[in-house]
Order: structure tokens, then sequence, then C-alpha cells
């Protein structure tokens, strides 16, 4: 029952995204593929990776990678910004143009949390918080992240 209630309020985050990113197709406002939004949530979810740590993570080759980073660069989506530690390696990073298509769950997100701060005590909210922090630090160890700031 957990699992199935879990899974409706994570089936219900995807299908708003997917709703509001058809309607920009609609009004032309979309570019990117399937295959490349996929891998811009990567990229923003891996906090500005370089090529290689991208590649790692997806499974694909290098050269590949780099093919499909290109193609965001052309398309705006994407930047390369040059490490000032090693002058040879550069970090993706996400540019506005994505930031603000990718703003369209997290504005979702965003209502939906203000209703849960509305509807749970203080104390539900710091156990609903901690309980989310062991589900991703702790149960689900084969997806790092970068740290929470």
């Amino acid at each position: 029952m957990l699992e199935q209630t879990f899974n409706e309020v994570y089936t219900k985050f995807k299908l708003h995204f997917y709703r509001t990113v058809f309607g920009r197709f609609q009004k032309r406002e979309a570019s990117l593929t399937t295959v490349e939004t996929f891998c811009m949530e990567i990229i923003m979810a891996l906090g500005k990776p370089t090529v290689n740590e991208f590649s790692r993570f997806v499974g694909i080759s290098a050269p590949n990678a780099a093919y499909k980073i290109n193609n965001l660069i052309q398309k705006g989506y994407v930047r390369k910004e040059q490490s000032e530690e090693d002058k040879r390696e550069y970090y993706l990073v996400a540019t506005q143009k994505y930031i603000d298509y990718y703003n369209i769950s997290y504005r979702y997100l965003g209502k939906v949390m203000e209703r849960v701060q509305r509807r749970f005590s203080p104390e539900d909210l710091a156990r609903l918080k901690e309980m989310l922090e062991i589900i991703s630090d702790e149960l689900m160890p084969e997806i790092p992240l970068p740290k929470r700031s």
C-alpha cells in the first residue's frame, strides 16, 4: 500500500511536468528531444559534471556523450565552464534558457511543498524531511548526488 501511494505521488509530479512540456510544444517553445531532456535532468542532478563524469554516470562512451553535449550547447541549454584548478577540464553548466524550462516542474513542486507546510505540523514536517533524507542517503546508494547545501 505504501509503495502504491508513493508511486502515485511520483507519477503526479511526472505527469504535471509532461503536461506542461507538451503545452510548450503546442506553442513551439520546446526544442529538446526526449533524450536531450533526460540528459539535461542528469546534468542538473549531478551539479556541474564533466563530460567524462556524465558519460560514466549514463554508461555511454565519452565520444557519444560529447556528441549529445555539443547538441545541447548548440541549442543553448548547456555551456562549458573551465575549471580553475585544471585548465584542461570543463564543467557542464545549464544555461538560464534551460533553467527556465526546468523550473516548470519546480514551480509545481514549490506549490505542493507550500500546501504540505500548511497541512502538517512542524513535527510532522521534520519527520518527513528526516525520512526523505534517509531514503535518499541510505536506501538509494546506487544514485549518488552532490551533497546538499
